[in-house]
Formats: structure tokens, sequence, C-alpha cells
């Protein structure tokens, strides 16, 4: 029979520093959807006064305080936006980038360098150039530049590096085929770095909704729904604001898991049918 000798000290330390990690993560996020389902005339504290869902029956009303739906909608549409061009610019320089030419290392370091300015920064620059410009700051102008900022960078490392583990033996063999450059995208490229596309798409999807610092300054009149919750922890003195934190992050959640999902079938399909590369739709 085989022994197993007494764990080291290093795992101690690192299981430990893990458990503090999930901790720190998951703890308060469960505790604002525990007291979320407070009772009608419970607080922003335990203990609980009764359990209900009275807060988010409430949420759904017509407030004194707040715009859920109105910042909602708009956080809705500007991170659709930004996953979209995010994608595609991304998709677009990966391929771009394959092919050395001069430049091209300063323009990388460039897109990327956004990533090491403050995001408040960048947020106050795009806000007093608009307003330099006479231009009014909004929503759908401003702020969707100033998320490109941020997604776009992210999108380009991943696609990158995807790109760079990309076997171009398959392209070569459509092209073999008769292939024209774009029946070899659509139909060769695309279909196989689609998770990979999938998951660029919920990066700047999820980077854009939850964007807090460049929305501050760049979106104008309306607010983002990160920029309306802030707004509510200042006058909003009930579990409601605890309803609207458990919506959001379970609406957050649920986004991940359509993209987990999606990959998931995606490779069961592989494994089932073999590659969709080279199949016309």
């Amino acid at each position: 029979m085989q022994r197993h000798g007494r764990r080291p000290l290093a795992f101690w330390l690192l299981a430990s520093f893990f458990a503090l990690f999930v901790l720190f993560l998951y703890g308060p996020t469960i505790t604002i959807v525990i007291l979320s389902f407070q009772g009608p005339s419970g607080g922003l504290t335990f203990p609980m006064n009764g359990v209900s869902v009275h807060w988010f029956r409430n949420l759904f009303e017509k407030q004194m305080v707040g715009d859920f739906a109105g910042s909602f909608q708009r956080s809705m549409i500007l991170g659709v936006a930004t996953m979209l061009v995010t994608v595609v610019v991304s998709f677009s320089a990966g391929l771009a980038f394959r092919k050395r030419f001069r430049g091209s290392t300063a323009i990388f370091y460039l897109a990327i360098a956004s990533l090491i300015v403050p995001s408040i920064l960048i947020s106050l620059g795009i806000g007093l150039l608009y307003r330099v410009l006479g231009l009014d700051p909004a929503w759908y102008s401003s702020a969707f530049g100033a998320h490109l900022t941020w997604t776009l960078p992210f999108g380009l490392l991943i696609m990158f590096a995807v790109f760079n583990r990309f076997d171009r033996r398959y392209e070569e063999a459509a092209r073999d085929l008769g292939a024209t450059s774009w029946q070899t995208i659509r139909h060769v490229v695309v279909p196989i770095l689609l998770p990979s596309l999938i998951g660029v798409g919920l990066f700047g999807f999820t980077l854009s909704y939850d964007e807090f610092a460049r929305s501050l300054y760049t979106s104008g009149t309306f607010n983002t729904l990160p920029l309306e919750i802030y707004g509510m922890t200042t006058n909003v003195t009930t579990p409601v604001l605890y309803a609207l934190g458990t919506v959001t992050t379970g609406f957050s959640f649920a986004v991940i898991a359509l993209a987990l999902v999606s990959n998931l079938i995606i490779r069961r399909r592989r494994a089932r049918f073999g590659s969709d590369a080279g199949k016309a739709a």
C-alpha cells in the first residue's frame, strides 16, 4: 500500500492565499445577493428582517431616484457596439500583422499604450477634448471611443497570440483548391478561430458593460449602468440598491455562461462531425 507523505508548507500557503482570494472575490457579491432578499421593512445591513422579493419588484417600478431601465439599455447598446468593433478590428489587425510592414512595431505599441495610462486620465482627456472642439460628450460617441481604448488592446493581444499559433497550411490548401482570399477567410480561417473570436467578443462586452472610470467624464448627460449604480449609492437607502446589484451580476454571469455554452457546442460539434473549415454556408 502506497503511503502519501505530508503536504509541504508551500501547498498550505498557496491554498490559504487562494481561499482568501475567493473570499475577497465572491464574499461581497454573496453578501449583496443575500441582503437583496430582505423583507419589506429590511435595511441595508444584517440581520435580515424577513425574506422576500419585494425589492426586486420595487426595482422595476418607477423610482424617485435613478434610471435603472435607461442606464441598463445604454450600457447594453454600448457594450454590444464595443464588442462588435473589438472583434472586427482585432481580427482584421491579426490578419494584417502576420506580414511585416514599415511601422508595424510602432503601431502595435501605440495601440496597447492605453493599458498603461490610468483610465481616469483617459476619460478626463477625452472629455476635455470634446469640450475644446465644442462638442458635447455623450455615451454613444465619446464614451464609445473611451471604451475602445480599453477593449481593443486586449483584443489585439489575444488575436496576435492566436494567429501566431495558426497553421497557415489550411489557407494554402484552400488556395490550392481555387479559393479566393475572401473565401479562405470566410470558410477556413473564421470557422477555425470562432471560439477565440467568441472569447474576444465576451471580453469586449464585459469590459465595456462594467466600465466606470472611462465613462465618468465621457458619458455626458445620461449615465451608463455603473455610473447610475454609483450615483444611487449616495441617494438610495433601501435594499433596492442590492437588488439592482444582484440583477446586474446575474446578467453578467448569464452572458459568460452563454459564451461558454457556445464554445462547448462548437467543440462538441467539431469532435462529432469534424471542423467546419472549408464548408460553405
